[in-house]
């Protein structure tokens, strides 16, 4: 008989190639382990639910009246959640067609990406837009999106830390494109060494691979550094010279426990730095609602803005994620409260803040 198309040995060779270790075979182990009866902490991969960090009240709320809107005609209702959330959740619910079980457009819902947006500004200082932001089924998934439209051959190369979060080196792999590794200086609080970069992007085009990107995992992971200023400087400078589009992973921005290296945007410095470089460096940044103080990671709710990209090629990543339809619409409204918290004031905003500094308190008297 024949060999079959879904046979092993006619598989796409991306597929077999594509290595991804926090899934891989210490994760499959360890399951069998704790099927065996063991107690098994997953620490594979940041699952702060799992690991015991409870969910904030007020999100959940809202998306318990989203998902049963039937309630907000409960005469009761009022009884059970506090009034902001309920005004939150005719917020969010007045933004669909159709509520949470109908499409949305395939950027996410134009209301969600607008808060998305003014916390962008609140963070930065600089003005965001709307139509450049698009909200995803977490960053992973748009981390993808973003490597297929720069990825065209195994002969285009993206220049990804070392350590490194293996999402970037399992989809490269997939993509059929070529990792570029650039190693963090341990001895320098896991900073960046240009010297490093150059060396790397060299031996790269010396084998004939054309750099196309670069990544940074700011605050790092698995390192857990802040990228100083000065070295986002740096970074901006050499992507520029080097024409490399800059791939922002900050989904870690919101778990910072010194003062002394604060978070700050790749964005903020590059606005920062004025024309021309300003206008004409490509950049794309990711956040998630899977990490920080919210953790809920399988809500899958996530964005990428786009900076400098021109409008036919922001047309093209908008015609792919089309293929899909939409973005999951709870992990939409998730992503919308995250970046829009209860404010002073709110009946909500107290318990907000215990439970959203609680998971710290834990953290630092363990």
């Amino acid at each position: 008989m024949s060999s079959k198309p879904l046979d092993y040995e006619n598989l796409n060779e991306n597929v077999k190639k594509c290595q991804y270790a926090v899934r891989g075979e210490l994760y499959l182990r360890a399951s069998e382990l704790q099927k065996e009866g063991k107690k098994i902490i997953f620490t594979n991969v940041g699952n702060p639910h799992a690991l015991g960090q409870k969910p904030l009240t007020f999100p959940r709320q809202v998306i318990a009246l989203c998902q049963a809107p039937f309630l907000l005609d409960d005469p009761n209702v009022g009884l059970i959640f506090p009034a902001d959330t309920i005004a939150r959740a005719k917020h969010y619910l007045s933004m669909t067609s159709g509520g949470l079980g109908a499409y949305s457009d395939s950027r996410g819902t134009p209301g969600v990406r607008k808060e998305v947006a003014e916390f962008i500004e609140r963070r930065d200082g600089y003005p965001s837009d709307p139509e450049l932001i698009f909200l995803t089924d977490g960053a992973s998934k748009g981390v993808t999106q973003i490597l297929n439209a720069i990825i065209r051959g195994e002969g285009d190369g993206i220049i990804v830390p070392v350590p490194q979060y293996p999402l970037y080196s399992a989809t490269i792999s997939l993509l059929g494109g070529s990792l570029v590794p650039y190693y963090l200086e341990e001895t320098a609080n896991w900073g960046l060494d240009i010297g490093n970069l150059r060396q790397s992007v060299n031996q790269a085009r010396g084998r004939g691979i054309t750099v196309r990107a670069m990544v940074i995992i700011n605050p790092g992971n698995p390192t857990g550094q802040c990228l100083s200023e000065a070295n986002l400087k740096e970074v901006i400078n050499f992507c520029y010279q080097n024409n490399l589009v800059l791939l922002g992973d900050e989904v870690y921005q919101q778990n910072i426990y010194q003062d002394e290296r604060p978070f700050i945007s790749a964005r903020k410095v590059l606005m920062d730095m004025g024309p021309p470089i300003s206008k004409e460096l490509q950049l794309v940044s990711f956040h998630t609602v899977s990490k920080g103080y919210f953790g809920e990671c399988g809500q899958r709710g996530g964005y990428f803005e786009m900076t400098n990209l021109p409008p036919k090629t922001v047309e093209e990543i908008y015609k792919v994620a089309s293929i899909a339809l939409s973005p999951n619409v709870p992990g939409q409204i998730f992503m919308g409260l995250m970046v829009d918290p209860p404010k002073p004031g709110d009946i909500s905003y107290d318990r907000y803040v215990r439970e959203r500094y609680s998971w710290f308190l834990v953290f630092v008297l363990a």
